[in-house]
């Protein structure tokens, strides 16, 4: 990690404390509400793991669903200038984009990161095959509608990590549990790293 990639991540974890001091649901705000304004990122025990496996891959086309405030970004592109690779982030809300972008510019990783704001499946849909890392990170319940959007472009080999598989738990994680593991053609691990990984491999025929 270079000087700029280091501020980057350290603003991050600076505004991760702030918001954890204040955690809760402000008066007159849903939770839903909340969530749209706090980071809830992956934290750093996770964006080293995900940097180290994206790293290991030759120019990995790399995918990220649910660019959030860009967290996760900064350690994907990373790995991806790094590895000689390029990433594509997607995010609904286009505010959200905005930070995450201005950051990616900060870390020097505009180069290497294409960010787009708009439906998971529409943009999924519209992206070219041979995918080799995807980080599933958005609303739980387009974990199983986005796999099986992605199943159909990944290259032999590709990875796959969902997040909050332990925490906050739920149906919509179980779906997608028992859906990566019933998927023929993918290997699968739950690794208990901060709120659980689940890590598959794509490996057809």
């Amino acid at each position: 990690m270079d000087d700029k990639i280091n501020a980057v991540l350290d603003a991050y974890h600076e505004r991760i404390r702030q918001e954890e001091e204040g955690y809760g649901v402000t008066p007159g705000n849903s939770a839903r509400e909340w969530r749209d304004t706090v980071l809830l990122p992956v934290g750093p025990e996770t964006g080293q793991l995900i940097n180290i496996i994206a790293r290991s891959l030759d120019a990995p086309n790399i995918l990220e669903l649910g660019t959030s405030y860009g967290y996760s970004a900064i350690w994907l592109g990373e790995a991806a200038r790094a590895a000689g690779g390029r990433m594509t982030t997607v995010e609904l809300a286009d505010y959200k984009t905005e930070y995450a972008k201005d950051m990616a510019a900060k870390a020097g990783l505009s180069d290497v990161i294409d960010f787009r704001v708009g439906d998971a499946l529409e943009i999924i849909a519209g992206l070219p095959d041979r995918i080799d890392f995807v980080l599933l990170d958005l609303w739980k319940d387009m974990y199983v509608p986005c796999l099986e959007a992605v199943l159909p472009k990944l290259n032999p080999g590709a990875i796959i990590v969902a997040d909050n598989m332990i925490t906050p738990g739920g149906p919509n994680v179980k779906a997608y549990a028992d859906a990566v593991r019933a998927a023929p053609n993918l290997r699968s691990i739950l690794l208990p790293v901060a709120a659980g990984l689940e890590i598959s491999v794509y490996e057809p025929g």
